[in-house]
């Protein structure tokens, strides 16, 4: 398999377009639950990825994720900016010198979320995006170890996070902004593991 910046870039323009197209339904989820700005932070953020990408050229896969990562850093605010842009800064870390193959990228998945989970100390119940990306990545794991190429291993993920992302409704939230409602988080979506599910489906269509 041949991947190259080209591809990457066609995955963030996608994910971009995605969160634009989605951005009234995240701030609605968040609005019952948190500061009711994920969605417009969202997309805020990737349309100045799409900006970056408009007018630099990459020369490797790493560069363009790790950049990515930095432009959300300090283009979004609230706890998104910060979790996405660690994870991409990771996620590129680890292609950088590699081949891109269903495994490497499943290793740069895992390091992205690695990254995640340093910042925000989420566990699976919490009500976060980590409900969303733990089942994913082991389904990804699980299809690759079957002989999965990327896209069928990142279609597994994207249904695995869709999955964990219904199994938030239930939740009462223990991590961020939503944890003060207590009780009365239960009964609503997480806005995080919804536009997690929005990224791999993304790079489901996309990638591989």
């Amino acid at each position: 398999m041949s991947m190259g910046v080209d591809d990457f870039a066609n995955w963030l323009r996608d994910l971009a377009g995605t969160l634009h197209d989605n951005a009234a339904y995240l701030t609605e989820l968040d609005s019952a639950i948190g500061d009711a700005d994920h969605g417009s932070n969202m997309d805020r953020g990737f349309q100045a990825v799409v900006a970056v990408l408009d007018e630099t050229t990459f020369e490797s896969v790493d560069e363009l994720l790790k950049k990515a990562g930095m432009t959300l850093v300090s283009k979004v605010g609230g706890a998104s900016g910060p979790l996405y842009g660690t994870f991409f800064l990771r996620f590129g870390t680890a292609l950088a010198g590699v081949e891109v193959s269903a495994a490497t990228v499943g290793e740069a998945l895992r390091a992205g979320v690695g990254g995640i989970l340093a910042r925000g100390k989420a566990e699976v119940g919490d009500k976060t995006m980590y409900d969303a990306w733990a089942p994913a990545l082991s389904a990804y794991d699980e299809a690759v170890a079957g002989g999965s190429d990327l896209r069928g291993a990142l279609v597994a993920a994207a249904e695995a996070a869709a999955k964990g992302r219904d199994e938030t409704v239930p939740l009462i939230a223990r991590k961020g902004r939503a944890s003060y409602l207590g009780e009365r988080s239960s009964g609503h979506q997480d806005p995080g593991a919804t536009s997690t599910t929005l990224l791999l489906e993304s790079a489901a269509r996309t990638l591989g």
